[in-house]
């Protein structure tokens, strides 16, 4: 009888844990339905990931009543997952739990310091809803030529952008309401970026429909197109043309130009604006997912700024070089033998030809890789001058492949030591092409989390990734050693200028100067850099601040578990859960490691 018992016992005790431990069906909706919503509220979001549901949309997002249907949505989704207890959670549901917590608290302080996310990871004051850099018209106008994340290969997909164009004069009347309210309120952005925006804006503006940059997709119409929709749908890209783009590009590039101009302001940072030392505090808190303050980010900067330069001072003295290093830099920059190539297509074969040289290293250090197409693409000649290279996500099912995007202004000056090899593996593999397509083919994850990302722990992982290197079998070439230390030295130098710019008053020349004093890059590419932090604080603190996490924890690790230690396993765990805070991903970690 007593053996009865101490069965019945284990049997239910065994009944509870497995209960326990099983996944929790109804947050699994609640992630599902938190996702799919959101979706619907930023349809921009949902084309840039492949789901083509809502491609003929285009939210209002300046609009007081999509600011208030934002904040309810965040919410009433944070009511919703405080009614589920954690600890009765097993560890992926737990995982997800904190993860969206963590989001959801994020935007909702943004909404109290009014400033907002639009749907495609950019969180932006109220009153200035656009930039050089991240702007709804730069998106637009790259979608709109083909080329991007709008699928024309159908014609409802065809029928889709016009319908979502037709919403962009709507947007257009929005911002520029918004921006007088800045004018009012001394919300408003510098005058150098100003001065930047405008002929972005005329660019767009054309005497004809077929030299407009939109009229792209009707000179790539599919070859099965009928003849009769190939006619009404030129008709009606030409009509779009001249009625709705022209014209509101015409009104953005005037308005600019006569009215916002003249009240734009001659200091850089946020510190300038009303409210704006806590708007950036805020944005630093976002961009890093930590609660270090930027006075901490700021030392940490210096630190690493002179533990780099010694570095580069060894590279220096390696190569023969004699010479203090601004001479080096200028050398590095200006030598012919670093520019050899003539065409775009040598460039871009350049890249490829380092993705091929490091396959057989890549294997060791990654058991996992992505099913996602890949391809190497010159970047637009609309949008070059003002662009960095970039990683343009691949869709989920493969449809669409993963770009990475070279801006190529003059083939005959794209410099070698510029970190070629660094920057491939930050922008294409096993950097961002890596991190996303894994996470996005991960069909196990809430979509969530398989779609959206954290800059920390994205960019931070992009910027670990420039660290493995000498691994991969690159960074032979002294000189490409050297450019992957600009690379990092650039991102060490950002801690500086960044906190720099928008607490201690530095000025937009003075922070070209710091950048250009201790980095090998020319004055135009440092104005571009500083001019985007000076636009979009604290997103360029995220890189450093994650990659310096990932490899405090790959160490930690390393020491730990000792001949245990798996740097593929810790690559693939690293990555397959997809993106979350810092703070979340060193439990996760800490966690798997307890195991090994």
């Amino acid at each position: 009888m007593k053996k009865i018992f101490m069965l019945l016992c284990l049997a239910a005790a065994f009944s509870a844990c497995k209960q326990k431990n099983e996944p929790n069906k109804e947050l699994a909706k609640l992630f599902d339905n938190y996702y799919e919503d959101k979706l619907k509220l930023y349809p921009l979001e949902a084309t840039s990931i492949g789901d083509n549901r809502y491609n003929a949309l285009l939210q209002n997002d300046g609009s007081e009543v999509f600011i208030k249907q934002a904040h309810d949505f965040y919410a009433g989704y944070l009511d919703k997952l405080k009614t589920f207890n954690r600890d009765g959670l097993d560890e992926e549901d737990k995982l997800s739990y904190d993860i969206l917590l963590y989001k959801l608290n994020t935007v909702l302080e943004g909404f109290d310091k009014h400033i907002y996310y639009d749907g495609m990871n950019f969180a932006h004051p109220h009153y200035i809803p656009f930039n050089q850099m991240v702007a709804l018209p730069l998106i637009l106008g790259q979608w709109g030529s083909g080329t991007g994340a709008q699928p024309f290969k159908t014609v409802a997909d065809y029928d889709n952008w016009l319908k979502r164009l037709s919403a962009f004069r709507l947007w257009a009347d929005t911002a520029i309401g918004n921006m007088n309210k800045g004018i009012k309120t001394g919300i408003v952005l510098p005058k150098s970026i100003v001065v930047k925006m405008i002929p972005e804006m005329k660019d767009m503006v054309v005497a004809s429909p077929e030299k407009s940059l939109f009229y792209g997709p009707v000179n790539s119409f599919p070859k099965d197109f009928p003849e009769a929709d190939k006619k009404r749908l030129t008709d009606d890209y030409k009509k779009a043309i001249m009625t709705v783009v022209v014209p509101t590009y015409k009104k953005l590039g005037d308005y600019l130009k006569s009215d916002y101009l003249p009240h734009a302001r001659s200091t850089s940072g946020m510190s300038a604006l009303p409210g704006g030392d806590d708007m950036y505090r805020f944005m630093v808190k976002q961009n890093t997912t930590t609660d270090k303050t930027p006075e901490e980010i700021y030392q940490l900067g210096l630190r690493e700024v002179a533990r780099i330069t010694l570095l580069m001072d060894s590279i220096k003295n390696k190569v023969g070089f004699k010479g203090d290093m601004p001479a080096f830099f200028e050398y590095m920059k200006n030598d012919p033998r670093f520019m050899p190539y003539k065409t775009p297509k040598e460039v871009l074969d350049a890249f490829e030809n380092i993705h091929q040289r490091m396959q057989p290293n890549l294997k060791k250090l990654y058991s996992k890789v992505p099913k996602t197409p890949f391809e190497i693409r010159q970047t637009e000649a609309f949008r070059a001058a003002s662009a960095s290279a970039e990683y343009n996500n691949g869709s989920a099912d493969g449809s669409r492949p993963g770009i990475f995007y070279v801006p190529i202004l003059d083939a005959t000056k794209f410099n070698t030591t510029s970190g070629m090899e660094s920057l491939f593996l930050h922008e294409a593999i096993p950097g961002h092409h890596y991190q996303v397509s894994l996470a996005q083919e991960n069909t196990s994850l809430p979509k969530f989390r398989r779609f959206e990302s954290d800059n920390a722990y994205a960019e931070g992982y992009a910027l670990y990734c420039e660290s493995l290197g000498k691994e991969l079998g690159l960074y032979n070439d002294p000189y490409q050693h050297m450019g992957a230390l600009g690379d990092e030295m650039h991102r060490a130098v950002r801690l500086v200028v960044d906190v720099a710019i928008h607490t201690k008053n530095m000025t937009r020349e003075q922070a070209i100067k710091y950048m250009m004093d201790h980095e090998a890059i020319d004055e135009q590419g440092a104005t571009a850099e500083i001019e985007r932090y000076m636009t979009n604080p604290g997103q360029a603190l995220g890189y450093k601040i994650g990659a310096l996490k990932i490899r405090e924890l790959r160490s930690r690790y390393e020491k730990q578990l000792g001949g245990k230690f798996d740097i593929a396993a810790f690559h693939e765990q690293l990555l397959k859960d997809g993106s979350m805070p810092l703070s979340v991903l060193e439990s996760k970690m800490d966690a798997w490691a307890a195991k090994q």
